[in-house]
C-alpha cells in the first residue's frame, strides 16, 4: 500500500430491503463472499446458553 489517502476497492454484495430489513442478497453471494462457515453449529451449541430444560435434573 504505497498511498494511504487510495480508497480501498472492496465493495459490498447487493442487499435487499431497506432500513431494518436490509440484508444480503442470497442469490448475489458465493463461496468468494466467504458465506461458508461449516463450524456453526458446533460454535453455536458452545455459545448459546443452556436451556431451562437441560439445567434441571430429570424427576423420576
Amino acid at each position: 500500500m504505497s498511498d494511504p489517502k487510495n480508497p480501498g476497492t472492496a465493495t459490498p454484495p447487493p442487499t435487499l430491503g431497506e432500513g431494518c430489513t436490509s440484508r444480503y442478497d442470497p442469490e448475489a453471494l458465493s463461496e468468494e463472499d466467504g458465506t461458508e462457515f461449516p463450524g456453526a453449529a458446533e460454535l453455536w451449541d458452545s455459545l448459546k446458553p443452556a436451556s431451562p430444560d437441560e439445567e434441571k435434573p430429570a424427576s423420576d
